[in-house]
């Protein structure tokens, strides 16, 4: 499992110039799946990102979590976080997990999300979304487990 973590002070998404998902101070997460993940990936990686201290505290240092500044999540999902492209100049997608294993996965992470109180809000699996931000900071993280 792969994410991309943007700390943001907004964000939303757009399906079809449809808003679908829209958050204010938080987290944007672009996550993908690989084709061997489970849920324990799941799992870890969910305990992971609310758990992140990646917000300042009164002195400046990054070290309040997403429920101590109220925040909320985006997630977003993303397959090409799996792309390839040591070779060639087009990028190979067999390392991520084909759809019927994807997107149970994705609909897995946002109820784990979910499940440790954090408001979270979605894009909508396989769609062609448009994703806009201000991103705080910034700050961004890849995650891997």
């Amino acid at each position: 499992m792969r994410l991309l973590l943007q700390r943001v002070s907004r964000a939303e998404v757009r399906i079809a110039g449809v808003v679908t998902g829209r958050i204010g101070v938080g987290f944007c997460l672009l996550v993908g799946f690989n084709r061997t993940d489970g849920e324990q990936q799941v799992q870890w990686m969910a305990e992971k990102v609310v758990g992140l201290r990646l917000f300042s505290d009164d002195e400046g240092k990054m070290n309040r979590a997403l429920d101590e500044v109220g925040g909320a999540l985006l997630v977003v999902s993303q397959f090409t976080l799996y792309g390839d492209a040591r070779k060639g100049r087009r990028p190979s997608f067999v390392d991520a997990a084909r759809p019927e294993v994807a997107m149970p996965l994705y609909e897995r992470f946002v109820q784990a999300l979910r499940g440790r109180g954090v408001r979270v809000e979605t894009g909508e699996f396989g769609a062609d979304m448009e994703v806009d931000l201000v991103n705080d900071g910034p700050v961004t993280l890849w995650l891997e487990r």
